[in-house]
């Protein structure tokens, strides 16, 4: 049986092959064996085989005596909140393939403090999980118990609420589409909207009727039948493009399946991206409390020329959410994001959370009385490259050396993988931890020019 995928911060498998209720359950209770006594919140992301596993999991997790809090189907920025909230001492499991396809799952660790645990506890749970032989505890402790709980929501949309001003979202009356393509996003993302005034409607007719706010749901349901692949990358919605421009709505919103990052669409059925999510965000944050912000060295630098404009400090870290929050932490930064679309506001949770994000954009487009596509435009715009080429691990520091030769006049950081930066545009390449392949990513004002950085980045590697 092929191994499952395993990161610091979890594991992922296809169902029935790689990753199976047995090897689900060993690694869990290798997590639970690092944590201190207390609660463990368990949740998944609405995919079909997320039942199955929670119900194993929590079976193991209270024959080892713990008592577990079970909430269902939830987003992974939920269960942040939850862990965060309910103080749970010894935090959580989100049962979760983010935004891979249909056939996947997996889990996500979380720390008491509500995040996706750092990498030095995930080292510690991959060692103790590759030791370990049994997939359920030897017997039955005291004090083990499951309780199910239904409203994983309302802690949530309280939180986001008090970072933004709702009273003039609610007076907009705005129409927004909402693509949760059958995860777990609808589950906060439909009450979050009623509760700006966007309540959701089915009727097309209604739908279309431009007098009153609506709330336009795609894939409502969290049950895993995903209706499109499910990275929210403009290729998988080119079909939810044009319902934006159908139903007259002033932005999409489309979320990957543990809701965790965010894609936009303007209101000409125009996809504008993730990259745009997290850098739109933090001018807004910024234009109320200007601080420090971080984003990991594979995000576009629109973040770090916002930052320069506001006159605040902006940080980089290596790429990675727990990364990030690190960094975040370190730092004491007001926001922070990854290029995902993965916006990470501390006033919520420190996690990548879509559903401030969303909130956060509908307070920019109330407040500034501006369209979302301006809100963009205004932006400064660069474009990016990512390719990929076969390249054994071994021969990655031969690779970097070659690089930094050859781009000499580049300003050049090791933090993650090599990263090679002029003014206006920079070029990163890094080696796959599960894979022998090296990945080149470039950003620069033209398309061509970002390919031509990764185009030479890649001739110089085939020569290694």
């Amino acid at each position: 049986m092929p191994e499952p995928i395993i990161s610091v911060s979890g594991l992922r498998g296809i169902v029935g092959q790689s990753l199976t209720p047995e090897i689900a359950v060993r690694y869990a209770l290798a997590f639970e064996s690092t944590l201190p006594r207390g609660t463990i919140v368990l949740t998944f992301d609405g995919r079909e085989s997320g039942p199955m596993f929670l119900q194993a999991i929590a079976k193991a997790l209270a024959a080892a005596g713990r008592e577990v809090i079970s909430f269902g189907a939830a987003a992974t920025p939920t269960t942040g909140v939850l862990v965060q909230q309910l103080r749970a001492p010894a935090g959580g499991i989100q049962i979760s393939a983010s935004h891979n396809p249909a056939e996947y799952n997996g889990l996500k660790l979380f720390s008491a403090e509500g995040r996706v645990i750092p990498a030095r506890l995930g080292e510690e749970v991959i060692n103790r999980y590759r030791a370990s032989a049994a997939a359920l505890p030897a017997g039955q402790k005291s004090g083990g118990k499951v309780y199910d709980e239904r409203d994983s929501w309302t802690r949530h949309i309280d939180c986001v609420l008090k970072c933004v001003d709702a009273e003039k979202i609610r007076a907009r009356g705005f129409r927004v589409l909402l693509d949760s393509n059958h995860g777990a996003g609808s589950v906060v993302g439909t009450r979050l909207l009623a509760a700006l005034g966007i309540e959701s409607t089915w009727d097309s007719k209604t739908a279309s009727d431009k007098s009153s706010g609506a709330a336009i749901l795609l894939g409502a349901e969290p049950d895993g039948r995903f209706e499109h692949l499910p990275e929210p990358t403009a290729e998988n919605l080119a079909g939810v493009l044009a319902k934006v421009r159908e139903f007259k709505c002033d932005v999409g919103f489309c979320q990957d399946p543990d809701a965790d990052r965010l894609a936009i669409i303007d209101e000409n059925g125009r996809y504008i991206g993730e990259e745009y999510t997290t850098a739109i965000c933090v001018k807004h944050v910024f234009s109320k409390t200007p601080g420090p912000v971080v984003t990991n060295c594979s995000t576009s630098r629109m973040t770090e020329d916002i930052a320069n404009e506001f006159g605040v400090p902006f940080y980089r870290s290596a790429v990675g959410e727990a990364n990030v929050v690190d960094m975040m932490l370190k730092r004491n930064a007001v926001i922070g994001g990854e290029g995902n679309g993965g916006l990470i506001d501390p006033r919520v949770v420190l996690v990548r959370d879509s559903f401030t994000a969303m909130a956060i954009v509908l307070a920019a487009m109330a407040e500034r009385d501006l369209p979302v596509s301006k809100l963009a435009d205004e932006l400064p715009r660069y474009e990016i490259c990512k390719t990929k080429m076969t390249l054994d691990r071994e021969k990655l520091p031969a690779a970097f050396a070659a690089l930094e030769k050859h781009f000499a006049d580049a300003k050049a950081d090791r933090m993650d993988g090599l990263r090679l930066d002029w003014p206006g545009k920079w070029l990163l390449v890094r080696g796959s931890n599960t894979e022998p392949i090296v990945r080149s990513i470039a950003e620069a004002p033209t398309a061509a020019e970002a390919e031509r950085l990764c185009q030479e980045a890649n001739a110089v590697l085939a020569k290694v």
